[in-house]
């Protein structure tokens, strides 16, 4: 089963990559930076999660 940190981690930078996009579109740098940051988070908050998964798995195996 996989970790909710996942799903929303990836929700996150998908969000993240489409305003950072859009920031660098219309010329928004301030845009751009907070999707920057916010793809970022995602990619944190997905690596926890991927994390997680493998402790769980870990202690299914022993």
């Amino acid at each position: 089963m996989v970790d909710k940190d996942r799903i929303a981690g990836s929700a996150k930078e998908i969000t993240g990559r489409v305003k950072q996009a859009a920031g660098a579109a219309v010329g928004d740098s301030k845009l751009e930076s907070q999707g920057k940051a916010e793809k970022t988070e995602g990619k944190i908050q997905n690596a926890i999660g991927g994390l997680k998964d493998t402790i769980k798995e870990t202690g299914k195996t022993k």
